[in-house]
């Protein structure tokens, strides 16, 4: 039975914190939205538990190591696009194992770190509401793109 009127995108992002900063990666060589900083994150895979996507994107894109005891669920979002809606797990790395670093350099500029009281203007606009709904308390939120 096929669902067209699901929704069918969903996608997993993962904040890290060290010393009051969130770890952000400059998109760069990509088709959507270059020279812009977001979260480690990446689209949940086929029949993939949103967990085990977002231990394999740190991994990729990060260099750490997780293990599921080391995430916790801190919001779930829901983003209204023009051509699609997205489902987004927003987990909280509480520890990990390695140094966070730039593994994908084909696809990120840097790996940085930035208060999050202080973000670049320069940040995927719905990854910088979602830290903003964060520290607010907030654990669900919702985003319409323009």
């Amino acid at each position: 039975m096929k669902y067209d009127i699901a929704t069918p995108y969903t996608a997993v992002y993962i904040v890290f914190r060290k010393d009051d900063k969130i770890a952000f990666l400059l998109r760069s060589n990509t088709n959507w939205m270059n020279g812009h900083y977001g979260l480690p994150a990446g689209k949940v895979e086929k029949k993939e538990k949103f967990i085990t996507a977002a231990i394999r994107e740190a991994e990729e894109e990060t260099g750490a190591k997780l293990k599921p005891d080391n995430l916790t669920l801190i919001l779930t979002g829901q983003r209204h696009h023009p051509d699609s809606d997205w489902v987004d797990v927003v987990f909280e790395a509480k520890q990990w194992e390695g140094k966070l670093h730039n593994a994908e350099p084909h696809v990120h500029g840097e790996l940085a770190w930035f208060n999050p009281d202080k973000l670049p203007r320069n940040m995927v606009d719905y990854v910088r509401f979602y830290i903003e709904q964060i520290q607010a308390g907030k654990n669900y939120a919702e985003y319409n793109e323009r």
